[in-house]
């Protein structure tokens, strides 16, 4: 039988992954995996909290070494190899020894590229100061590290409110070091929206950073002592800057063999991950996916999906079947004290793609609150607004969010709808959750929807509201609450007064209710409905109000 010799390009997530289930199925194999670094199937995602000290040991980032990997896989690792070029005619690839300077020929049988992304480098002036640096592989935070410990280095910019740049400006700030963020959008992290954001944004400057939201880096010039930033005009100094806005496929070689390709150079594979070249693969950060919601075509650079379709092209290679249905984008990310997590789309993206979508906002303790340490999460769903089909989920709270996102994401793999989220039966002990799971009430909340027991509004309606002379504004907390503060406007009758009170509300007139968080709210509104009332609930009440406006 002839040796079938697969060689994959890059060496971490998805190229790694597939090497490993290659050997697994294939024990005469000959697997060869270049790598243009010194490292392969490092923990990239771990590299800002090695910048910040979390993780004090450089190796715990190392999770195989070419010599480990060559004794549990038998597999022909060779680090510091840069492949140059593919000819796909010959089925060679050109490889660069940057030990020796050499180039050589390799044959392949398969081929799996797997060269990830690169860090986007604008073409700003000064750009390629020695005082600008990525986060994107170990030597890149390396010299990180040691130019603020050999500098004394004390501030730093962060250019970019992605997740590498709001962690790397995490790990910074727990260095002790003075530190701006600047973002070209008027929001951090992008796979949410802005008003799940700015809870996000009142947190970090809370602790202490400083965020330019809405800006530009326009220009860098050296100082005697780091970096002078031009920022929508403004001039910001720092010790050095850290450009972390964005990636890039690194799919130049891929685009010279004439490998097809979209506008932004991410390689086109079908479901099996093979390229428009037969025999060719590629995987990871590299590619054009196909959104799981949407079925529209995206670039969603995330580790779970490249290990994934790694392990997918080994599997096709192998004369398994196997099919990757699509990326939906779940991710978590820690911001402090806050956990940030989200899956499927956010209304952004149902907005663009013209969506009958609906959304709601809860807030629901992480378990049990006579239990002590209760905090609340904040709950964005997206939904179809005919089935109540769950397209969507943002969470930003404390202990619990990971695993309430995670349930989230399996309903949206499971094309669940909101009575579905109703009946999960969840674990709940006081520690733990309750008895009604904030996932269970997510649901509720839909359902009460889309039964017709409750009509919601939003808080981007107030201001057209407030000008709508057939409008009655209504905060239905209690007196103590609404002196600290109310949506202007809004006329106070508690909840527990409201029928009491019922000759103080016009029935010819729309009543628009809000509470704290929406609870009492729709409370209020089941009373005055049953009464012969029009009424409107504000979903998520003064909290998220406030939170956006403050």
């Amino acid at each position: 039988m002839k040796q079938n010799k697969v060689v994959i390009i890059g060496g971490v997530a998805g190229g790694a992954s597939a090497a490993a289930r290659l050997r697994r199925l294939d024990e005469n194999a000959h697997i060869v995996v270049v790598e243009r670094g010194p490292y392969i199937s490092f923990a990239n995602c771990g590299l800002p909290y090695y910048l910040g000290g979390t993780i004090q040991d450089r190796s715990a980032l190392t999770l195989q070494t070419p010599e480990s990997f060559k004794a549990r896989f038998n597999v022909d690792v060779r680090v510091f190899s840069e492949a140059t070029a593919i000819h796909p005619d010959q089925k060679t690839i050109t490889i660069l020894n940057h030990n020796t300077g050499e180039d050589y020929e390799e044959s392949y049988d398969s081929l799996i590229l797997s060269m990830g992304a690169d860090a986007s480098m604008p073409p700003i002036p000064g750009i390629d100061s020695k005082k600008v640096f990525t986060v994107r592989n170990i030597p890149d935070t390396v010299a990180v590290k040691s130019y603020i410990e050999q500098t004394g280095a004390k501030s730093a910019v962060v250019a970019g409110g992605g997740f590498i740049g709001l962690e790397v400006a995490e790990n910074l700030h727990d260095l002790g070091m003075e530190v701006t963020l600047v973002e070209m959008a008027n929001q951090v992290i992008p796979s949410i929206d802005a008003d799940m954001a700015a809870q996000v944004h009142g947190h970090m400057r809370q602790k202490g950073l400083k965020l330019l939201l809405g800006s530009a880096l326009q220009k860098i010039e050296d100082t005697d002592s780091g970096v002078a930033l031009t920022v929508n005009g403004e001039t910001v100094t720092a010790d050095l800057l850290i450009m972390a806005i964005g990636v890039r496929p690194a799919s130049k070689i891929a685009l010279e063999a004439g490998l097809p390709a979209n506008a932004k150079g991410a390689l086109i594979v079908n479901s099996a991950m093979e390229t428009g070249v037969p025999g060719i693969y590629a995987v990871g950060d590299l590619i054009e996916v196909e959104h799981y919601v949407t079925g529209e075509k995206n670039y969603i650079p995330l580790a779970g999906p490249a290990n994934k379709q790694g392990r997918i092209a080994a599997d096709n290679i192998c004369g398994i079947p196997s099919r990757y249905t699509g990326t939906q984008g779940s991710s978590i990310l820690k911001v402090f004290d806050l956990a940030v997590a989200s899956t499927g789309i956010n209304e952004k993206t149902a907005q663009a793609l013209h969506l009958n979508y609906e959304k709601s906002f809860t807030f629901s303790a992480n378990h049990a609150t006579y239990y002590p340490g209760a905090t609340n999460m904040s709950i964005k769903t997206i939904y179809e607004k005919d089935t109540g089909k769950i397209l969507g989920v943002q969470i930003v709270g404390n202990d619990g969010v990971d695993k309430r996102c995670d349930v989230f994401a399996t309903a949206i793999r499971a094309g669940m709808t909101a009575k579905d989220l109703t009946e999960l039966e969840l674990c709940y002990a006081p520690p733990f959750g309750s008895a009604k799971d904030p996932v269970n009430m997510a649901g509720y909340v839909i359902e009460n929807t889309l039964n017709g027991l409750v009509v919601p509004f939003h808080w981007h309606d107030i201001e057209a509201i407030r000008k709508d002379p057939n409008a009655f504004l209504l905060d239905t907390r209690n007196p103590m609450e609404y002196a600290a503060g109310t949506i202007p406007g809004f006329v106070n009758i508690p909840l527990d007064s409201l029928r009491d009170r019922l000759d103080e509300i016009p029935k010819d007139k729309t009543i628009y209710v809000t509470c704290q968080i929406g609870l009492r709210g729709y409370i209020a509104a089941r009373i005055l409905m049953q009464k012969g009332y029009t009424v409107r609930n504000l979903s998520g009440g003064y909290r998220l109000y406030q939170t956006i406006f403050g």
